[in-house]
């Protein structure tokens, strides 16, 4: 009789039967194992957690101080039930990580999100032999490839000083966990300026200096003066406060918006910004088939994002590969 599969998805998220465990949980469950800190990754409600020991104070931050969260360091293995947990960087964010689960000789290997590209501010992805392999899918197509980060920065930096010049703010879009860290690390490499903040990046930030993360002087928007003119300074705002009456304390401002979907032609002009920066903290097309073949696995499952074409991608070279369903989202537009 073949055995059960390691890890199959039931009503409440990737359930290993051998370990009594959900990896990411889209439910609260009994025992969760979690890959990283991203709400569509990490949910509150959960009797108990086990993470990377490196993600667990922003898991604090971002589920609650009071939950029960036990943190393993990347490379050490646990015993959960049946099975043997262990947790290895995914080069995604800050402590993000890969899940590795083995059961009498047989590993799996659940990516959650990763990249390959270097970052000042996480540890450096480690490719992890396996059998079956779960990978995200993200920016699954050709068409996805990302430029040198730190030649983005400059790129970041030269828009910022031609606003200055223009008398106008620059208002730069990213999301709050991970990606306004990385943009605040990389410019760290070219200037010593201060920049202000959205209070929810803020927070975030307190975690990363904490880890001994190096980034630009941050200040909270939300600590100014009211009136205060943010002419020529750099700000960095959550997408969800676009629109907002949030913005309308900056005056004339030039907006920007960084994330992998400005590989895309029209989707800056679509999205009403004025500039886009490609910059993803997923793994674009080269590095997806790279890392693929790094980890020797003799199947691979694939979810979020393009997962069907990368399925069916590696099922006309001859790897066995199926898209899994799940509601992880990756990196959105919105």
């Amino acid at each position: 009789m073949t055995a059960p599969p390691l890890l199959r998805t039931d009503d409440r998220g990737l359930f290993c039967e051998a370990g009594g465990f959900h990896v990411d949980p889209w439910q609260p469950v009994e025992r969760a194992v979690i890959s990283h800190a991203h709400g569509d990754h990490a949910r509150g409600g959960s009797g108990s957690y086990l993470a990377a020991a490196a993600s667990v104070p922003v898991l604090r931050r971002r589920i609650g101080a009071d939950a029960r969260i036990e943190g393993v360091p990347f490379g050490e293995t646990v015993r959960v039930g049946e099975t043997a947990v262990s947790f290895h960087p995914a080069g995604h964010i800050l402590g993000s990580a890969q899940v590795r689960v083995e059961r009498g000789g047989e590993v799996w290997v659940f990516s959650g999100d990763y990249k390959r590209r270097a970052d000042p501010t996480c540890e450096a992805f480690e490719p992890v032999a396996c059998h079956t392999f779960i990978t995200e899918a993200t920016f699954a197509l050709p068409i996805y490839r990302w430029d040198d980060t730190g030649a983005v920065a400059r790129e970041i930096l030269d828009w910022w000083d031609a606003n200055r010049e223009a008398g106008r703010a620059s208002v730069l879009f990213c999301y709050a966990l991970g990606k306004a860290q990385r943009i605040l690390g990389e410019l760290a490499r070219l200037t010593d300026r201060t920049v202000f903040v959205h209070g929810s990046i803020e927070a975030l930030n307190e975690c990363y200096r904490s880890a001994g993360v190096e980034m630009l002087p941050t200040r909270p928007v939300a600590e100014t003066a009211r009136g205060q003119s943010f002419a020529g300074e750099l700000v960095l705002a959550p997408p969800a406060a676009g629109g907002s009456t949030w913005m309308r304390r900056f005056g004339p401002a030039s907006t920007a918006f960084a994330s992998g979907w400005m590989r895309v032609r029209g989707t800056r002009r679509r999205r009403g910004f004025d500039r886009g920066f490609v910059v993803s903290d997923h793994a674009d097309w080269p590095d997806l088939l790279r890392t693929i073949e790094e980890t020797g696995a003799e199947r691979v499952l694939t979810t979020h994002g393009y997962a069907e074409p990368l399925a069916r991608y590696l099922r006309e070279k001859g790897r066995p590969a199926a898209p899994l369903s799940t509601p992880f989202e990756g990196e959105t537009e919105d």
